[in-house]
């Protein structure tokens, strides 16, 4: 955690890692998902089990090109949020940390928090959409309720991972912030 001086000049004020970290680690998540479970294996895509979702949306089959092709405009959406999740972490990120940039880029606190970030994203992902709405599932079929139960199960070892990552690290220090009026 990189900080700056208080009001007074004597008592460091924290600049978090935190937020810069969820948000890369949400939208990096949402990448390997969309990318390695969408695109490459196609286990599933956005809305691949609304014939039996829990929200009433339509049925797209995608064994059909129609089918196939709303499912593709889902993913899209899916991915321009992906995208715009890392494009917000890394400006909150460059706007909290200008000096020192190799220091942060290789923090075991920001890793951890990407880490936490991405393990936030199976957990949210995994209860929303594969268990409580239930528009689609990590692989559909007979053991589906494994594989979704897997997808959770990676999502909290990830949060438990960045935990350990972050617990213990130095605190981050860019240099040239006692220059610009940080300081660790």
């Amino acid at each position: 955690m990189a900080t700056t001086p208080g009001d007074s000049g004597t008592e460091p004020e924290a600049v978090s890692l935190r937020l810069p970290g969820l948000l890369l680690g949400v939208g990096l998540g949402g990448f390997v998902d969309g990318i390695l479970l969408h695109q490459l294996l196609q286990w599933h895509h956005m809305l691949t089990s609304t014939d039996t979702d829990s929200v009433g949306v339509k049925y797209y089959d995608p064994d059909t090109v129609s089918g196939l092709e709303m499912n593709t405009v889902w993913d899209g959406f899916f991915h321009t949020v992906c995208w715009l999740a890392v494009l917000s972490g890394l400006a909150v990120l460059y706007a909290r940390v200008t000096h020192g940039r190799r220091h942060v880029w290789t923090s075991r606190v920001l890793w951890g928090w990407v880490l936490a970030g991405w393990g936030l994203f199976n957990v949210v992902e995994g209860i929303v959409d594969h268990h409580i709405l239930g528009i689609h599932h990590v692989r559909g079929g007979g053991s589906q309720v494994w594989w979704d139960i897997g997808f959770l199960v990676l999502g909290a070892l990830l949060i438990a991972a960045g935990h350990l990552l972050r617990r213990g690290a130095r605190p981050v220090e860019p240099a040239g912030a006692r220059r610009a009026g940080r300081v660790a």
